[in-house]
Parts: C-alpha cells; sequence; structure tokens
C-alpha cells in the first residue's frame, strides 16, 4: 500500500520510518522563516507567532498547530492516527492536546499537529524536529443500534475506573 502526500513548499520535510521496524513514521516540524503559527494561551487567547530563527518557543500552557507543510492523499477506508513521539513527551513535556488526533481519508488540507506545552518551563521546537508519529489505520465503521436495556454483566468485572487495581 501508498501513502501519497504533497508538499506545500520544496524545503518540508518528508515523512519518513526511522527504522525497519518502526510502526509508524515520523513527522517533523515545518517552521520556515517569516510563516505565521497560531498559539492558543493558558488564557485560550488565539495569537498568531511569526516564525523567526526557524523555530518557535511554546510558554507553559501554550497550545499550538505546528505546521508539517504536508497534505496526505489518504486512501479511501483508511485514516491517519496521530501520536506525539514518546522521547518529546517524556523529555521535553509535549502532548497532542487531544491525545491521540485523527485524519479522516476525505481531509485534503494541511496537516498540522496540535500540541500543547504541559511542562513548566519553555519549549523551543525547531524546524525539522521530528515531533509526532503517523499511522495508517484501515477504518471499521460499524452499525449503531439502540437497546431497550442496559447491557448485563459479561464476566466477573465489578466497577468501573480502577476496578481491576493499578
Amino acid at each position: 500500500m501508498t501513502l501519497r502526500y504533497y508538499k506545500l513548499d520544496k524545503n518540508a520535510f518528508d515523512p519518513v520510518y526511522a527504522t525497519k521496524g518502526s510502526a509508524c513514521f515520523d513527522l517533523k516540524a515545518f517552521l520556515p522563516n517569516d510563516f505565521f503559527v497560531d498559539i492558543y494561551t493558558l488564557g485560550n487567547k488565539n495569537i498568531k507567532v511569526k516564525i523567526k530563527e526557524n523555530q518557535l518557543t511554546l510558554k507553559p500552557g501554550d497550545r499550538a498547530l505546528i505546521p508539517t507543510g504536508l497534505i496526505f492523499d489518504i486512501p479511501e477506508g483508511y485514516s491517519i492516527r496521530l501520536h506525539i513521539r514518546s522521547s518529546v513527551s517524556l523529555k521535553k513535556g509535549l502532548m497532542l492536546c487531544n491525545s491521540e488526533g485523527v485524519i479522516d481519508y476525505d481531509y485534503v488540507d494541511p496537516t498540522y499537529i496540535m500540541v500543547g506545552n504541559f511542562s513548566s518551563q519553555g519549549v523551543t521546537i525547531y524546524n525539522g524536529d521530528r515531533i509526532a508519529q503517523g499511522e495508517l489505520v484501515e477504518i471499521k465503521q460499524v452499525a449503531m443500534e439502540e437497546i431497550p436495556e442496559p447491557p448485563q454483566q459479561k464476566t466477573d468485572r465489578n466497577g468501573g475506573f480502577g476496578s481491576t487495581g493499578v
């Protein structure tokens, strides 16, 4: 299977698998000088920041749409799932704001990585930083049916959050 993509700029970075055994392909931040990035501050104020020196610094609590410079041509019946790279989360304190990004096959606009700075200090993202990973996933839509009674217990499970231990 082939996942096709279009570069909005010749300097945008190709998505690549880091190793032969990688489950996901890496996506890099595309932060060319004089480009504008939307940042949402801790107070939910939306500001446009002009990129200088091919980098962007997020203050604690800031959220931003980090451009990749790519538009994906996702095959029908598939989606791309976006995950933060574990090292970016662990070492820098950046996380995906929505835990996992989902790009539907019929979305044909630029791809952004929605990150938030959950650390206690500013975090700088540089042009070309591997910021997230993408995974092509087959879609399986199911039929929905309302039932008149709540479902019955199916196993020996009794309870919800934390009921099976920590």
